[in-house]
């Protein structure tokens, strides 16, 4: 008998007032839902308890699921928005930090590299994202809210970058996972 946990992936869109996570356990056949959700930073609060909160949440869902590996989305920075950008540096630094604690090691990807690898689109909108998720992980209703469509693009996305494209089966999305693989830049 096999004592070994069963391989899980958490993916991560952080945010300072909505994070959005969700597990995949990966079987023979594939990535299957285990749980997603969100952890919500109460607004109201001043920055450094709804960073808090956030490290909290996250890290009661690592200690329940305990997933192997934490995929998070990178930060994106905005000129026209650095404040934004400093903001959710804060969110992802505790969401790190969760990770570390558990002893996880934690990945980072673009925005538009999730999107190529899932629709061969770096550009791809965000019913697009859900409309392949809800494919890939054979769902009966699109995700929602969109934080939690995002976390498990991440996931899925860090499952088939790490194990080959698999049933993805398009020519961009192959070839953009390669080259993630390789180290060069696919957005």
């Amino acid at each position: 008998m096999d004592d070994r946990p069963p391989e899980r992936i958490l993916g991560i869109d952080p945010g300072l007032n909505v994070t959005g996570y969700g597990v995949i356990e990966i079987t023979a056949a594939g990535p299957v839902l285990c749980e997603a959700g969100v952890v919500r930073g109460t607004s109201r609060h001043s920055l450094t308890l709804r960073v808090h909160e956030i490290h909290e949440g996250i890290s009661e869902v690592i200690a329940a699921l305990r997933p192997q590996v934490m995929a998070i989305e990178q930060l994106y920075a905005h000129v026209s928005r650095p404040r934004t950008s400093i903001l959710m540096g804060h969110a992802r630094g505790v969401l790190c930090l969760a990770g570390a604690q558990a002893g996880i090691p934690v990945v980072h990807y673009s925005a538009t590299q999730i999107k190529k690898i899932l629709t061969g689109s770096g550009r791809a909108p965000k019913v697009q994202i859900q409309q392949a998720i809800q494919r890939e992980l054979s769902l009966a209703d699109l995700p929602e809210p969109n934080d939690v469509a995002d976390a498990l693009a991440i996931a899925v996305c860090h499952y088939y970058l790490n194990r080959g494209v698999g049933k993805i089966g398009l020519h961009k999305a192959a070839t953009a996972g390669r080259a993630a693989l390789q180290g060069q830049r696919v957005d």
